[in-house]
Parts: structure tokens; C-alpha cells; sequence
């Protein structure tokens, strides 16, 4: 008897745990798999198409984004959907179309857009409204869509084009990765990454899942000399027009496109870097883009001993290949440290471990040590990141060295801000460097903390790239940078209003770029000076060479979004009225999507009278080679004797609802 009260039990148990939802997004707010099958005549994959139109001139690239929506059910629905941006996009435009009605969207205070929305959908008018839930990820969603309606979207940004070691480079996310959303404490209580922020909790596909909508991209590159190479690492492109000035890139539309970043890269004929000035005359006000090449490298005398810190991701969503690489990668820079630097490896999930108690020397002892124990990792669990950038800022500094951190992760958290202002708080006398490995990472998170400890972010798509990537880190360690940076304007050329407030040291070999707004009249030479290789080094940029004309009206936006990405970085975590005013009325004067403004478009014509509607989230695929262990609720393979009692209880399920049918049919 003992025994059949306990399979009962048991029995019950696994009823329970069998008939919780999957995701149950409004409890955990964390990303959550896709339960197949939806309400009769309700079309659960509204969205059908994306196609990105690149227009890439000199450093400026203006892009148009097209998302279509169509309703192939019976039953109107408020269609909803969570995908990624360039950390650098200046979204400054917005309209949708349904039928012949085209409706051009307007920016308003985040919440009076909101409320706007809210209101249009209960009327029965066909509205849309995006929002930014991070400077990379944006939401969109599209009220009253009837049935047979095909809705296209259409939003426009613009965004700077920075060569790096003369390779320009342009991305275009395409999947938001799933963010880890905290974990539970020993006493219940949530950890420190837990966000209360709904979007986070997005559907999400099972491995091997393709897009339910397809994407495809057509980008043109003008440039003012021969365009010697245009490729992709990360998709196979149609290229043409190698050799000329202009030349064109064509990604057919596929499912099969979604799930990972769009990678551009091309490089100009000659071995120079453009330097100039763009400028754009305004009716109230002017900008300028400064762009000069950096000074020659210089061999390296005497360099000071290092320490280096590595902190690797091993989480489940960098288990299999991210984490693979990472490894590889890891390995590298060890094998590779100079006998006279330290370093210290932190690996870290849920919880975090430590190589040694304090930095080791980099002996041949030490370092097959070290590979050894970053070979012994393997990826599962959470991305507790706060208390694994603590627990290695907090590492006692070894007087004489150089600090040097190493970030190695996929960045899929939802607490940006919060590591930022850790990094500026305790950073000291020590640069940050961070590695975005995968197809599809955070990358406000990784350029974000190398920003924040004045490094500099790299990005690892796939193990070809991580020697390259990592002997880019080396030489720039390896070798001296410029420092000490100053501009001098000359006379008449008042500039002011610069997007940051000192011009920051220079790693790689990469263009300063400096944005601003000026008076006065554009002429003379402007000035940077500084120190390279022990050094004085003078590179001046004519103004009588300055781009202007139509071609320039992106200025307005980039500074405007560049001054809003500073305040946003530097806003403090509590509540900060000053910040958030400041950025609303950016958004509100240059017309740009921000944390605190939106883009809502409202059709005047009422089409569903009554307004009622079912809401529709549209699932993202996994990025490519992220693991489901990602997703907390990712299944384990039950073993043989529970995968019986999983069966049992649905059996005994059927026979209770079906006992309780009969009950309450003879009660009628």
C-alpha cells in the first residue's frame, strides 16, 4: 500500500511538472522554448519577410529595414516582435503601410507612445509602435491586423563606418540572442542579474529550427577610389564590382539567413586610410566628422610587464562551439604570454573559479598548468557575470605590472549597465578588453565594457577567426599606441558640443574619429597631436578638403546619437531625472529612437470595430551554434524509469478529466 501511495505521489508530481507550461514568461520573465499549435484560426508567425537596403558612402552607411506582416488566419491579431539593431544605428524614420494607406510614424515621450498605441488598439485602428529595449534590441508591435492584411513596416537608420587596419566593416544582426535573466539564491530570493523587464521573456525556437520568416539583404558600397575586396565571413554573398568604385552585395531571401549576424567587409585600393572633415550646414545649427588616419607603427622598446586577468564565459549558452572556441582562443594567449608577465584565469556561470589565489608567472610550468584547467571546463549553468567581474577586479595588484582584463563571452545577459558601471568603478590603472565569440552576440555588452575600461572589443564569429582576432589583441598590447591626444582648432573654426569629453588613447591601427558641432567658418587645419613610441606625433587635417552637401545630412543624427550613447553609459543606476530629460529631448528634437522616446504611427480609418484581438509573439531562432542549454528550461533526457512515470501520469491525467466529465454529465 506504502508503495502505490507513493507512485501515486510521484505520479502526481509529474503530472504537475508535465502540465506547466513551457515558459510561463509572466513568471520568470526569462526567454522560454515555443509550445507548438496555437488557437484555431489565430496565425501565430505573422512575420514573413525581412530585407535590410544598405547604402554605404565614404563612412556613413544608410540602411532601410523592411519587415512584412501578414495574417493568414481568421481572426485579427496584435502582432509583436523582438529583434536586434547595430549598437550604432541613429533610427530617425518610420512608416507601415496596409493596402494603399501609407501612415509615417512620429516620435513621442516613450510612455505618452505607449499610451497612444494602447488607445488605437482598443479603438480598431491599425497602428505600430517600436520601441528600444536596449541600443541593440528594438520592439515592434502592429495592432488590428485582419485577416488577409499584409502589413509592411519600413524604418531607416544611419550609422559610421570606422576601417580597422584599413578593413571597413559593416554588421547587421539579424536574431536576438536569448539573455540569461538571474538565477535563485539559497534563501529564494532572486540574484543580482534578474530584470524585471518583459521583452526579455521571448519565445524561442528549438535547435535546428529555421526562421519562421525569411531575410535577405542588398548592399551598395560608393566609394571615392576602386573597392579592392568585398566579402562576408558569415554568409555566402553575390558579389560585384570588385575594381570599381562601385560595387554591389546581394543575400537572397531565406530562412536560413536568420540566425546569424550579416558580416560586410571591404577594403579600399591603396594602403591609406581617407583622412578629412565632413560637414552639414543646418538651418539652426552645423556638425562635423573629423577622420584621421593614425600615425605609422613603431617597434616597441622596452615594454613593461603585464598582468593579465582572463574571465571566460562557460555557461550553457556557451556550451559546443562558442565555447570551443573560446577555449582555443584562451589557449593561445596563454601559450603566447612573455616570461616576465602574470596572469590569472577566472572561468565562470552560476558561480565562478579562480587558477590561483593571485596572479601566477608565466612559466612553462604554470602555463601547461593553466591549459590544462582551461581545458577541464565545460559550458552549463547561468551567466552570473557581476560577481565574476568582481571577484577579478578585487584580485590584489601586483605593483610595477600593466593590468590587463580579458572578457571571453557571448554576452547574453540582460544587466549592460549594471556591468559597465562596475568596470568604471574599480577599474584603476588597467585596460578592459572583451571577446564577443559566436554568431549572433550581444554586442552592446561587449563594446559597452571595452568602452568602459578604455580597451578596445573584438569579435570572434567562428574558430578561423580566433588566431586572427587574437594576434590583433596581441600587437596592440605589443605595441605602443597613441597617447596623450589633443585637437586643436584654428581660429575661426569654433567647435563645440564634441561627442565625448577627451579624445581617448588609440589602440589598433584605426582612424581617430571625432564628432562635434562648429561656428564660424569652415577653414585652416585642425591639429592632433600626441605621443607615439616615446614620440611626438602631428597629423593634420585640412578643412579646405571638407566633404559637404547632401551627402552630409547624417551628421545631424550620428552626433545626436552619439551624445544620447555617452549619457546613456554614464547614467547611474538609480533613478536620474537629469540624465533621462536630457536624452528624452535628444530624441525629441533630432527625431531619434531612444530609451526614452518611440516611434508610433496611428491610421485615422477604424477597421475592427470593437477592437478585440488576440496578441501574437513572433519566436526567434536560436542563434547558430548556441546550445539550448541557453534556455533554463531546456530538457534534459529523462531517464528510463522517470520517462514511465511521465507516461503513467499522463494516462492518469486522461482518466481524471475523463472521470470528471462523467461526473458532472450525470449531475446535468
Amino acid at each position: 500500500m506504502f508503495f502505490l501511495t507513493r507512485l501515486f505521489l510521484l505520479l502526481l508530481v509529474a503530472g504537475a511538472a508535465g502540465a506547466q507550461p513551457a515558459g510561463d514568461a509572466s513568471r520568470t520573465l526569462s526567454p522560454y522554448f515555443v509550445v507548438s499549435g496555437a488557437a484555431p484560426g489565430v496565425d501565430a508567425l505573422p512575420l514573413k519577410s525581412t530585407r535590410a537596403d544598405v547604402t554605404i558612402s565614404g563612412v556613413i552607411a544608410d540602411v532601410v529595414v523592411t519587415q512584412r506582416y501578414r495574417n493568414e488566419g481568421t481572426t485579427p491579431i496584435e502582432a509583436r516582435y523582438v529583434f536586434p539593431a547595430s549598437t550604432r544605428a541613429a533610427v530617425y524614420a518610420m512608416r507601415f503601410t496596409v493596402g494603399d494607406r501609407v501612415v509615417n510614424a512620429e516620435v513621442r515621450e516613450k510612455q505618452q507612445a505607449r499610451r497612444d498605441y494602447d488607445r488605437a488598439k482598443k479603438e480598431g485602428r491599425s497602428a505600430a509602435l517600436l520601441e528600444q529595449q536596449r541600443p541593440n534590441v528594438f520592439s515592434m508591435a502592429i495592432a488590428n491586423v485582419l485577416p488577409g492584411d499584409e502589413i509592411a513596416v519600413d524604418l531607416r537608420y544611419t550609422e559610421t563606418i570606422v576601417p580597422d587596419d584599413g578593413t571597413y566593416r559593416f554588421v547587421f544582426p539579424t536574431v536576438v540572442g536569448p539573455r540569461y535573466n538571474g538565477g535563485t539564491q539559497p534563501d529564494g530570493t532572486p540574484t543580482e542579474s534578474r530584470k524585471n523587464e518583459p521583452w526579455i521573456a521571448q519565445p524561442t525556437l528549438r535547435a535546428g529550427q529555421p526562421a519562421p520568416h525569411t531575410f535577405g539583404l542588398n548592399a551598395t558600397v560608393l566609394a571615392p577610389m576602386p573597392v579592392k575586396m568585398l566579402a562576408s565571413p558569415s554568409h555566402a554573398l553575390d558579389i560585384d564590382g570588385v575594381g570599381e568604385k562601385r560595387a554591389t552585395a546581394h543575400l537572397p531571401p531565406d530562412r536560413a539567413h536568420a540566425n546569424r549576424d550579416v558580416v560586410l567587409e571591404y577594403r579600399l585600393a591603396g594602403s591609406t586610410v581617407e583622412s578629412g572633415v565632413l560637414l552639414h550646414r543646418g538651418k539652426e545649427e552645423n556638425f562635423f566628422l573629423l577622420l584621421a588616419e593614425p600615425p605609422a607603427r613603431v617597434d616597441a622598446g622596452m615594454l613593461p610587464p603585464r598582468e593579465y586577468v582572463f574571465i571566460l564565459d562557460i555557461s550553457g549558452s556557451m556550451h559546443g562551439f562558442p565555447l570551443a572556441t573560446a577555449k582555443s582562443l584562451l589557449r593561445a594567449q596563454v601559450a603566447r604570454l612573455r616570461p616576465g608577465d602574470t596572469f590569472n584565469v577566472i572561468p565562470f556561470a552560476g558561480g565562478s573559479s579562480l587558477l590561483a589565489p593571485q596572479s601566477l608567472p608565466a612559466s612553462e610550468e604554470n602555463i601547461a598548468m593553466a591549459i590544462r584547467f582551461i581545458d577541464q571546463q565545460t559550458g552549463g549553468g547561468g551567466t552570473e557575470l557581476l560577481p565574476a567581474l568582481r571577484r577579478a577586479l578585487a584580485l590584489p595588484a601586483q605593483s610595477g605590472r600593466a593590468r590587463t582584463f580579458v572578457v571571453i563571452t557571448d554576452g547574453y545577459v540582460s544587466i549592460e549597465k549594471e556591468a559597465f558601471e562596475l568596470v568604471r568603478a574599480n577599474l584603476g590603472q588597467a585596460n578592459v578588453f572583451a571577446f564577443g565569440i559566436g554568431t549572433s552576440v550581444n554586442r552592446f555588452l561587449i563594446e559597452g565594457l571595452a568602452r568602459a575600461g578604455k580597451g578596445e572589443p573584438f569579435f570572434v564569429l567562428n574558430a578561423a577567426q580566433a588566431e586572427r582576432e587574437a594576434a590583433r589583441f596581441r600587437a596592440m598590447i605589443e605595441q605602443p599606441v597613441l597617447t596623450r591626444i589633443r585637437v586643436k582648432f584654428p581660429a575661426g573654426f569654433d567647435a563645440y558640443d564634441l561627442d565625448v569629453p577627451q579624445v581617448p588613447d588609440l589602440f589598433a591601427q584605426r582612424p581617430v574619429v571625432l564628432m562635434g558641432k562648429y561656428r564660424g567658418t569652415p577653414a585652416g587645419t585642425i591639429e592632433i597631436e600626441g605621443i607615439a613610441g616615446g614620440g611626438a606625433v602631428r597629423l593634420p587635417v585640412d578643412l579646405a578638403r571638407a566633404t559637404r552637401g547632401d551627402d552630409t545630412q547624417a551628421l545631424r543624427y550620428l552626433w545626436a546619437r552619439s551624445r544620447i550613447a555617452a549619457l546613456g553609459d554614464f547614467m547611474k543606476l538609480r533613478a536620474d531625472d537629469d540624465t533621462r530629460q536630457a536624452i528624452t529631448a535628444l530624441g525629441l528634437k533630432y527625431n531619434l529612437l531612444t530609451d526614452y522616446t518611440s516611434f508610433i504611427a496611428i491610421d485615422k480609418v477604424v477597421r475592427n470595430a470593437g477592437g478585440a484581438s488576440t496578441s501574437v509573439e513572433q519566436p526567434q531562432p536560436l542563434p547558430a551554434g548556441v546550445s539550448e542549454l541557453a534556455l533554463a528550461a531546456a530538457p534534459a533526457t529523462p531517464e528510463p524509469e522517470f520517462a514511465l512515470l511521465a507516461a503513467a501520469a499522463g494516462a492518469l491525467t486522461w482518466w481524471l478529466r475523463r472521470r470528471r466529465v462523467l461526473v458532472e454529465a450525470r449531475r446535468a
